[in-house]
């Protein structure tokens, strides 16, 4: 690492136009090549799609995307009024005349009634495209929404529905990266007093997740890749990269004040930290890669996807960043600092300030703090409990959305099941199969929960049959979940008795209910492989049973209240329509996967900073609580300034107006908050006096065994300060200890205080 830094220094001119041709040429590919994502929830063996599959094989009609034209007169008038009629089947016939458009079917055609409300008030028109919603372009659809919209008037409400109608909802992350970029510029000037220390880490994580960005596009070619990665992938990638940043600069600040030469300070911060930064990067990698034990191509674009971006922003820390502060030279610090030094000489920075006290104030009182924390997290994490996955859909969508209005218009007009109607599909071998598929007909018509039925539908060569079904209850709602238990568990099943068939059920709510069985039934399998991933590499960093066992714990505490937090938002409604979220709804059935990873990488960030400081102080003095007093009194500002940013970048992605992207910023910002005030700077350090010495016990045998790696090599302190610098405030304990060899810290720890 250090051969590396000084290589970046001393090329620095190279080093930055390397990164900048990087960047020019990765996003000129991606504006080349286009985006091609996929929201492809399909999980292939499950019968939702199965069910797909025999549609798509038989019935080619079906392969386009369907959407709706709703529109709604004010009292005293009726959609079969002669005005509204002509205006509308004006405006449809011009949309079957658009070219991304195969088919329209509305109400006043022949003796279709189903399509017009009880009430007479409320009418819809289905719109097949030519294609699947994945590669219909923004424009085509857009067409077909000002079209609709240029029959409303005063007395007619027209709203569209639908995935492809969704697109013309446009969802930038644009403003939330705007804001999260200034709120953090702020805290770095803050934290720093130096205008061009600040704009370091904010530049370096604009090139590397830029660059990011346009890679992620040009994966989307390669593999099944969500409309949702890039978005994430910068919510992430903004957040470490300046935080691995602000670490890599406030080393460097400090080898400059202690009265290195630009050069070697910057050489030191990417040899010391620059290793923590790595070592960090990789756990949130192997996190995010966890992911594909799961085997779902949905999740693999975005594991590799998120994952890419976290290595280019470790790349940018360690080489990008050591050039650009060699480019500035003295001004990483302020001019009050430089000031100093050239009056009063180099000195050995203290920890002073609230850090300091804090960390003498929660050594003072280590249990009843710790209990504090403890109940803290237990609270927000209870909404857990209750929590019920499933997938929003646009009935979630701000109230003022054309997709919400078409969705709430539909549900009052025909019943909340016509916004996610089942497909019952299955190959046809005779009549003797024809005569059970019509008795199923009217079985279905008399089961509980169904609202409507439609006629069985056949192919042209009468081998293959579909019929829908509406549900009485919303897509979303777990009585819809039940009725497609009960039809696959027992009316179908007596259907099929007598005959050959073999009768699948689809449609997006089995879909949903089939990717999220799916997800469930494999999570206990990721969540061990992560933690003990996890663990594995802090027992070989730290060299210890309960540093790994601690973190872990400390973990899953961080995911299960910040998955409190969630629920009480979004699928409880506490303040979510407020802040421009929508509806109340289930949780995304995939969000439990992702944030394990990413929550367990960040975690481990944190774990990894505060802990190793904690570890070079216990292999110098021995001393438990000294070792615990300093590293968090030394970190504890550096991790808060952290945490301040990557909260900030997270809670402005809820700008993005993508309700997907609000919940993980408002997830991950949250078990930051949490991560970072309560567990590391709170409960960790309380565990650790109340454990002693025990907490870094390794067993002799398996110490002799396990490959020694270090994470952040102490480095020369001759200039830094005096062996044992006093924090304000603190006992008077241990303070003639003579630091010890590594191997006969084991000796010590049995009499820990």
């Amino acid at each position: 690492m250090a051969a590396l830094a000084r290589w970046c220094v001393r090329h620095r001119l190279v080093v930055v136009l390397l990164w900048l041709l990087a960047l020019g040429g990765a996003a000129s590919a991606a504006a080349v090549a286009g985006s091609a994502y996929s929201n492809d929830y399909e999980v292939p063996g499950t019968e939702s799609g199965r069910a797909t599959q025999l549609l798509n094989d038989n019935f080619h009609g079906l392969g386009g995307d369907g959407d709706t034209v709703v529109w709604h007169t004010g009292p005293g008038t009726s959609v079969r009024a002669a005005d509204v009629e002509q205006t509308m089947s004006d405006a449809l016939d011009e949309i079957a005349d658009l070219p991304a458009v195969a088919s329209v079917v509305g109400p006043y055609e022949g003796k279709e009634t189903g399509r017009i409300s009880a009430d007479g008030r409320t009418a819809y028109a289905t719109v097949t495209f030519r294609e699947q919603a994945d590669d219909i372009d923004e424009a085509d659809a857009q067409a077909v929404v000002d079209t609709a919209e240029a029959a409303a008037s005063d007395r007619l409400q027209v709203e569209l529905g639908g995935t492809a109608i969704g697109l013309t909802e446009s969802k930038s992350a644009q403003v939330a990266e705007v804001v999260g970029v200034a709120v953090a510029a702020v805290v770095l000037f803050l934290a720093f007093g130096s205008l061009a220390a600040a704009a370091l880490p904010i530049a370096t994580a604009l090139v590397s997740v830029g660059t990011a960005y346009a890679g992620i596009v040009l994966l989307g070619h390669l593999m099944t890749v969500a409309d949702f990665a890039p978005m994430l992938g910068t919510l992430i990638g903004l957040g470490v990269g300046i935080d691995y940043a602000l670490f890599i600069v406030t080393r460097h600040r400090k080898g400059l004040k202690r009265g290195l030469p630009v050069a070697v300070a910057a050489e030191r911060a990417v040899a010391t930290t620059g290793r923590a930064v790595v070592f960090a990067g990789a756990t949130v990698c192997i996190a995010l890669l966890g992911m594909l034990i799961l085997r779902l191509g949905f999740l693999n674009g975005v594991a590799i996807a998120a994952s890419l971006t976290v290595v280019l922003t470790v790349a940018a820390s360690v080489t990008l960043l050591p050039a650009l502060l060699g480019w500035i030279g003295p001004r990483a610090l302020s001019r009050r600092e430089r000031r100093r030094i050239a009056e009063h000489g180099p000195e050995p920075e203290l920890p002073t300030g609230l850090a300091a006290r804090w960390a003498v104030f929660v050594e003072r009182h280590p249990r009843l703090l710790g209990a504090v924390a403890v109940l803290v997290m237990a609270v927000l994490a209870l909404p857990t409990l209750g929590l019920h996955l499933g997938t929003s859909d646009q009935g979630n969508n701000p109230a003022k959305a054309t997709t919400r209005q078409a969705y709430d218009l539909l549900a009052d007009g025909f019943g909340p099941g016509v916004n996610g109607p089942l497909t019952v599909v299955g190959d046809i071998y005779g009549a003797g199969d024809r005569l059970a598929l019509d008795s199923l007909t009217t079985t279905l018509r008399s089961t509980e929960g169904i609202a409507s039925v439609s006629p069985v539908t056949y192919d042209d060569g009468g081998r293959a049959a579909f019929l829908t079904v509406v549900p009485d209850s919303a897509p979303q709602s777990e009585a819809t979940s039940d009725l497609v238990d009960r039809l696959r568990d027992d009316v179908l099943p007596r259907a099929e008795a007598d005959s050959s068939l073999d009768l699948h059920v689809g449609g997006v709510t089995a879909g949903y209910d089939d990717f999220a069985e799916v997800i469930v039934g494999k999570l206990p399998l990721f969540v061990g492989v992560v933690i003990g991933l996890g663990c594995v590499l802090l027992l070989l960093a730290f060299r210890s049973i309960g540093i790994p066992l601690k973190a872990a714990a400390m973990n899953v505490a961080a995911v299960a209240s910040a998955f409190g937090i969630v629920v009480a938002i979004f699928q409880w409604g506490w303040g979510s329509e407020l802040l421009g979220l929508g509806r109340a709804g289930p949780i995304e059935p995939f969000l439990p996967v992702i944030m394990v990873s990413v929550l367990f990488g960040l975690s481990m960030d944190y774990q990894v900073f505060l802990v190793s400081r904690m570890y070079e102080e216990w292999l110098e003095t021995g001393d438990n609580r000294r070792a615990v007093r300093v590293g968090l009194a030394e970190t504890g500002r550096v991790i808060n300034s952290a945490a301040v940013i990557m909260i900030s970048v997270f809670l402005a992605f809820v700008l993005s107006g993508d309700r997907v992207i609000a919940m993980f910023g408002i997830a991950l910002a949250a078990a930051v908050a949490l991560d970072a005030f309560v567990l590391r700077t709170l409960l960790v350090p309380a565990l650790m006096h109340m454990l002693g010495g025990a907490n870094w016990w390794l067993p002799r045998r398996l110490d002799r065994l396990l490959p020694r790696i270090s994470i952040e090599p102490p480095e020369c302190r001759s200039n830094a300060r005096g062996a044992h610098a006093k924090i304000p405030g603190q006992r008077d304990v241990a303070e003639d200890v003579s630091g010890p060899k590594e191997q006969d810290v084991r000796d010590i720890a049995g009499r820990g205080r």
